[in-house]
């Protein structure tokens, strides 16, 4: 499913460059190949989460989706330069070129080099495996072992809607994520022509000063997903996810305030990007909960949670500008900052050392007999044999 998202946003960005300027209605074109490149890029969140969760034990959870969304700051913080050198030497056209051909290349790069499963990697030995799994070398896992001799992750196939729908840090969790894609989008649609319009820059300075919200992004989220780790291991999830997404989101508020407000453009600049930063030291902390909460189910719930994330910069293109417009950049930054507190609010309300019981929990299907019982220790289910 990553390669088919990826491969068809490449082509949709293909037809886009394709597209005539004589054509008739073209603008209706535009929103319709537009928005068929959304639904190849939503694909690409949830089943990465997935990945992740099948790939890699719990306390490596949160600095492996920094690295994926550091990907994702790496890849917005070039753009503006790049696209921006295209377009001036080769017309607007050849920037969705190169656009589609990196995307075409990465999907086939993804096909032959990855596998659904670690057990289905040719390069991945015995050894790895127990550490994926969270299982030592003494420990038995015969119940796992597939037909070719290699250890199977057990998992449920079937999606519990009713528990899924039920949990109320679900909501929550569309919610601070509404709040967080709210604040993502303002960098990504409207940073560039603040900088352009507002603070005075031409269009290199601005392409200059648009990539730093995103190489900060790249940074903190880097930064964040081993903090995500780290205090999981130490104070368990409540503290490790929410309490780090919380703290980042607050901070984000006040850099978004102040440097709206700073006369300076250079270093309203550089104040707004710290703003950048620190939202996305909370990045990690959502995906990472989703399998901390829902597991095998951890694919729905994300894209659940993505949903509402996806609202939020929606909203963002509308009513960013209508704000501007009306009132100002300055109260658009604090709406903002608004939608970044709304984002620890909800953050508070969350519980992700409370997973959902769909299917088997941990290296292992649940036993029937007594002869085991599961403790919670900082918020991980574990199993101690009597």
């Amino acid at each position: 499913m990553l390669t088919v998202g990826v491969l068809w946003w490449g082509i949709a960005t293909i037809f886009t460059a394709l597209l005539p300027s004589s054509t008739t209605h073209a603008v209706l074109f535009l929103v319709a190949l537009r928005f068929g490149l959304g639904v190849g890029e939503a694909i690409i969140y949830p089943a990465a989460n997935h990945f992740v969760m099948r790939w890699f034990p719990s306390h490596e959870r949160g600095m492996v989706n920094g690295l994926i969304f550091a990907g994702v700051g790496a890849g917005s913080g070039l753009t503006p330069p790049l696209l921006t050198w295209f377009i001036l030497h080769h017309g607007w056209r050849s920037a969705f070129w190169f656009s589609a051909v990196v995307g075409i290349v990465a999907g086939v790069i993804w096909w032959w080099i990855a596998r659904d499963r670690p057990e289905a990697h040719p390069w991945v030995g015995e050894t790895e495996l127990r550490l994926i799994r969270e299982v030592s070398p003494s420990d038995s896992l015969d119940h796992t072992v597939s037909e070719d001799g290699r250890y199977r992750q057990p998992e449920s196939n079937k999606i519990s809607w009713k528990l899924i729908l039920h949990r109320s840090d679900l909501l929550a969790l569309m919610g601070a994520y509404f709040g967080f894609l709210y604040v993502a989008w303002v960098y990504f649609s409207w940073f560039f022509i603040y900088m352009a319009q507002v603070r005075g820059f031409d269009l290199k300075a601005s392409a200059r000063y648009t990539m730093l919200p995103f190489l900060s992004m790249t940074i903190f989220c880097l930064l964040g997903g081993k903090l995500t780790d780290v205090l999981t291991r130490r104070y368990g999830l409540r503290v490790g996810r929410c309490g780090l997404a919380a703290g980042a989101s607050l901070l984000t508020a006040v850099f978004l305030v102040l440097g709206s407000q700073l006369h300076n453009p250079q270093l309203a600049g550089l104040t707004l990007a710290a703003g950048a930063g620190a939202l996305y030291l909370s990045q990690s902390a959502y995906w990472s909960a989703a399998i901390d909460i829902a597991g095998p189910n951890s694919s729905i719930f994300a894209s659940i949670i993505n949903m509402g994330g996806q609202i939020g910069g929606a909203v963002t293109a509308s009513l960013t500008p209508w704000i501007a417009q009306r009132f100002g950049w300055t109260t658009s930054f604090a709406t903002a900052a608004a939608f970044a507190i709304l984002s620890a609010i909800f953050w508070s309300t969350v519980h992700p050392e409370r997973p959902l019981h769909v299917g088997p929990i941990g290296p292992g299907s649940l036993p029937n007999d007594n002869s085991s019982k599961f403790e919670t220790h900082n918020g991980v289910i574990e199993e101690a044999h009597l």
